[in-house]
């Protein structure tokens, strides 16, 4: 079953074509990773599939279709809820760890009930809670590289996504939490679909039920 259809692509910003002709069907729960040399067009057409593209000034042709319906009648908002996206540059907000959960729940939902048990819960998603749960008071910034980057995980699940998207997500791990964060990612693919960018051709190997190639 397909959960996301791209069809017929084409992407340019200013007039200049980005990439062109990408069809690509990705099927619910399978991790898809997408390979292609630094300036291919990887990050931009993950900026399409999230809604991000247009925002910043770029322009398609083609269409983008989740769970049947085309992305282009959804609201920003709705989008955002079903596809969440963890970007290269991504960082915990300097905020408490707690409310570094609670904030996107309240974004979206407004006010909070069973604060703790959900706060846990997402934590334990990502394999966090057992570290930090004597420090939810903290500020997240104190965390390590890698308990960041499971931090910002735990975040995007907030909005009971369908679709993760990962662009470079150990780019600037170690291979110790490199291998953790695969491991994460593997295991909530039996949850959600996953579509992750990589230089990485070992990583790939790895972590993809599927990889694809783009280049100009």
């Amino acid at each position: 079953m397909n959960i996301l259809e791209i069809k017929n692509i084409n992407i340019y910003y200013g007039g200049k074509e980005i990439l062109k002709d990408i069809n690509i069907d990705i099927k619910k729960n399978e991790i898809l990773c997408i390979m292609g040399p630094s300036g291919c067009g990887k990050s931009t057409l993950l900026s399409l599939i999230n809604g991000f593209l247009t925002e910043n000034g770029g322009e398609y042709t083609g269409d983008v279709i989740l769970k049947g319906e085309n992305i282009k009648a959804m609201k920003p908002i709705q989008l955002r809820r079903s596809i969440s996206t963890l970007f290269q540059d991504s960082k915990p907000f300097p905020l408490s760890i707690e409310n570094n959960i609670l904030y996107p729940i309240e974004f979206y939902e407004g006010k909070v009930k069973n604060k703790k048990e959900r706060i846990s819960s997402y934590l334990k998603d990502v394999n966090l809670y057992n570290e930090v749960k004597d420090d939810l008071k903290m500020s997240a910034l104190k965390l390590s590289g890698g308990q960041k980057q499971r931090l910002c995980i735990a975040r995007m699940l907030t909005t009971d996504p369908d679709i993760l998207i990962f662009d470079e997500p150990c780019s600037s791990l170690d291979m110790e939490n490199t291998l953790i964060i695969e491991k994460l990612i593997k295991r909530l693919s039996e949850k959600y679909t996953v579509i992750l960018t990589t230089h990485n051709e070992e990583q790939a190997k790895r972590i993809a039920d599927r990889t694809i190639l783009i280049g100009k």
